[in-house]
């Protein structure tokens, strides 16, 4: 019986001949019906990487050259004589020669038909490699094995692939990629042997078998049915391809080996297989670490058990991920219009090796990876092998509402009233226009001033109040405008926590809270008075370092030494006091300044490195008209619009201004620059006392440029200015009254709002008062820091 393979003579080895010695050569032949191509004839002997190739697709199956590839459409059918014996397994794709019955012969035809689409598919295989740079890449990646002269039970490629070009090279294989990833992987696999062994990239290569190969898609068709969603249900895990998810990591283990690949030698002495590269195990997306490992397999051959060579073993890193559906951010704040209902759980991201610590905890990230279950007793966890992480960046509208345009074109005579109306008219929809201006001016800056990048600028802020519901509500009004707003539980931890890995492991997990699930937003932790001196004191060191470390013991986590993990914390935090709550017999300070507020309830080392300190311009008592009627309506009707203002600036027109402003670049002039400079330096001279020097901290200074950057982006403007500088100061010196009483500078208590803004004629009284403000400013920055230059106007 003679045997006929297609492509080049290979010498077979079945494994009933392996058991005897008998090496059989078959015959080889192709149809020289193609016409040949003269111009490649003469380029493979030109180059040497164009000869390569063709010798590599020789191999495969057909003799062509690089320029028969690009510029061909018929490739040259010739017969090739090996250079390299490739030993054929039991799955190899060969028939006899002559086949008489009828059901031989459809069999027969299918065979050849499935052989030739995998023929196919090998040949673009090649050529996607060599056009997209996957093959200098891959014969790179082939050096550094061969370099060490070491040899391995398993040599891992990472290939990169675009499913959009294979898919225009051929349909059939980018189908393979997409929805039978290992498959696909299978016929990468035998190219890549084919290739190493026709160019001799790796010496010590012995079996196709020591070949790992792990396919990463770049991107997936923005299609629904390659979507999975973390909070859909049922859950598709059983379809072994690719899918695309998003979500918030909120857990992440430390870094843990596991198996890549194994060496395992039959034990009969007498066996083929009881030396070589026969039997390699590798890991598969799914398995776990006992499908790669045990200890019952036996030879296919004999039947005699197999025993792992361990010195062949091939460990990788893993790290376990717990994440969750971005959809979790709206349940987790304080207030929200919408009414939509959604299912909410976590899921479970393995990644290894190059992908073992790509992710940050608390981040968005979109993940591209094949799902799995894993079967633990009678619990079975789903969970996703991860191909590819690429970090989610939110994306700001590159506008703002019409109204807005409208407002900033009414105020652009001055650079103050823009944000004065702003502030008047903001959050209608839980309090009157026109009431607590000065808070809501402070939410906007802080709102703006919220980004995800690190060594940012960061205003925190804290309010002295008596009326916390109306307080809270604003509060958790202005959170929903971030896609970033946290209201902290009190019953849970702010900062990150270390438990247990539930997976079994052993291993140490980091518990995201709110701080990091409000990385690049706003965290909003209530009340201080609900907080203990040891929560207190980590915020404390929190706020001045934006960073908290995590202390993970070795013995408890089994692991060789104790870890200490130092995590940034990018968000800025608001808070409240409630001074109404205090004691009535408190400890008298020895003495109170003038407009100086006893603030014994809040820590004086937290106090200072707050950002600002509002004081809520009434007290519960003393609530004014309007607010006491808007309370009233919204009780009876909270759907009402009470205002013309609240259909004009809707919720969610305020959520685009915000997003658009906060990704404005501003850039500090030199003007505003010596005018914050003249002022920190006058205040530290006038606010100072014999024992502890000088009461204004390291931080103020950049505070006061924080400030001004805000009121910038606030404006809409990219250059910070003297008047945004002046409304910093203000906002400042205001704060400062609060803690330690009216300095030299000697503002009024609501220095920022002395008018109710009714109408253009009380915006042009404000303008007149900030210029005042700002003549006295000058003066005192001469009187108290004469060596300071500031720019004076005299007009």
């Amino acid at each position: 019986m003679r045997w006929f393979v297609r492509g080049c003579a290979w010498l077979c080895e079945t494994q009933g001949a392996a058991a005897c010695g008998e090496r059989r050569e078959p015959w080889c032949g192709l149809s020289s019906g193609c016409p040949r191509c003269a111009a490649c004839l003469c380029f493979v002997a030109q180059s040497k990487a164009q000869s390569d190739l063709r010798a590599v697709g020789a191999r495969i199956g057909r003799g062509f050259s690089w320029t028969l590839i690009s510029s061909c459409k018929r490739p040259v059918g010739r017969i090739f004589q090996p250079t390299h014996s490739i030993q054929l397994t039991r799955s190899s794709l060969l028939l006899p020669y002559r086949c008489t019955s009828e059901f031989s012969l459809r069999v027969q035809s299918s065979f050849w038909k499935m052989h030739e689409e995998i023929q196919k598919m090998k040949e673009i295989i090649l050529i996607y490699l060599d056009r997209s740079g996957g093959l200098e890449k891959f014969v790179h990646d082939c050096k550094k094995y061969n370099d060490s002269k070491q040899s391995y039970a398993v040599y891992r490629f990472v290939i990169s692939i675009n499913p959009s070009d294979v898919a225009e090279l051929d349909a059939t294989l980018g189908n393979y990629i997409l929805h039978r990833p290992m498959k696909a992987a299978g016929i990468f696999q035998s190219v890549c042997f084919i290739a190493i062994k026709t160019l001799s990239l790796i010496e010590q290569l012995q079996t196709e078998a020591q070949i790992s190969i792990l396919l990463k898609p770049t991107h997936l068709p923005p299609l629904p049915s390659y979507v999975l969603s973390l909070s859909a249900f049922p859950f598709n895990y059983t379809s072994k391809r690719f899918y695309m998810s998003e979500g918030i990591v909120i857990a992440m283990g430390t870094v843990t080996k596991y198996t890549q690949g194994a060496r395992f030698l039959c034990t009969g002495e007498t066996c083929p297989f009881s030396e070589g590269f026969r039997y390699i195990r590798v890991h598969l997306p799914g398995a776990t670490e006992s499908a790669t490992v045990r200890n019952d397999f036996v030879c296919s051959l004999c039947s005699s058990p197999l025993q792992e060579d361990m010195k062949f073993r091939v460990l990788g890193d893993k790290q376990i991920v717990e994440m969750i559906d971005a959809k979790v951010l709206h349940a987790l704040k304080g207030y929200s219009d919408r009414k939509s209902h959604f299912r909410i759980q976590t899921f479970t991201v393995f990644l290894r090796d190059e992908l073992a610590n790509r992710m940050t905890i608390g981040n968005h990230y979109k993940i591209i990876g094949i799902p799995a279950c894993v079967q633990n007793g009678p619990q079975a966890t789903a969970f996703i092998e991860v191909s590819s992480v690429e970090l989610c960046k939110p994306n700001g509208p590159s506008f703002i509402g019409e109204n807005f345009k409208y407002l900033l074109s009414l105020t652009s005579s001055s650079c103050w009233r823009f944000t004065a109306t702003l502030a008047n008219i903001f959050a209608s929809q839980v309090v009157p226009p026109g009431t607590y201006n000065t808070l809501k001016l402070a939410i906007l800056l802080s709102l703006v001033q919220t980004c995800e990048i690190e060594n940012a600028d960061y205003l925190d802020l804290l309010i002295v109040t008596s009326d916390t519901l109306i307080i809270d509500r604003l509060l958790n009004y202005s959170l929903c405008l971030l896609p970033r707003g946290i209201r902290h539980p009190s019953s849970s931890d702010i900062f990150p926590a270390v438990s247990k890995d539930k997976h079994g492991t052993g291993s140490a997990s980091i518990q995201a809270c709110s701080a990091l699930l409000a990385q690049g937003g706003i965290c909003y932790i209530g009340d201080f008075s609900s907080y203990k001196k040891d929560k207190l004191e980590l915020l404390q060191s929190v706020l001045e370092s934006r960073t908290t470390t995590l202390f993970i013991p070795g013995k408890k986590y089994g692991e060789e030494a104790d870890q200490q993990v130092t995590i940034s914390i990018q968000t800025n935090f608001w808070s409240y006091v409630d001074v109404g709550s205090s004691p009535k017999k408190q400890t008298a300070r020895d003495s109170f300044l003038i407009g100086q507020m006893d603030l014994s309830l809040i820590p004086p080392n937290l106090l200072d490195v707050f950002g600002l300190l509002i004081y809520s311009e009434f007290p519960s008592c003393q609530l004014s008209f309007p607010v006491v009627h808007h309370v009233l309506q919204k009780a009876i009707n909270p759907e009402a619009m009470l205002y013309r203002v609240s259909q004009q600036f809707r919720t969610q027109d305020y959520e685009e201004f915000i997003s658009f402003a906060k990704n404005l670049h501003v850039q500090l002039s030199s003007e505003a620059e010596n005018l914050i400079q003249g002022y920190y330096l006058a205040s530290r001279r006038v606010r100072r006392d014999s024992l502890r020097g000088s009461k204004l901290s390291a931080s103020a200074l950049k505070i006061l440029i924080s400030l001004s950057k805000a009121h910038t982006k606030l404006s809409l403007r990219k250059k910070v200015l003297e008047e945004d500088a002046l409304i910093a100061i203000l906002l400042f010196e205001s704060s400062l009254t609060l803690k330690y009483g009216k300095s030299a500078l000697c503002i009024e208590p609501n220095a920022l709002f002395p008018f109710d803004l009714s109408d253009e004629n009380s915006l042009q009284q404000r303008d007149i008062y900030l210029l005042q403000c700002h003549h006295q400013l000058l003066q005192f920055i001469g009187a108290y820091s004469p060596g300071t230059y500031v720019s004076t106007n005299e007009e």
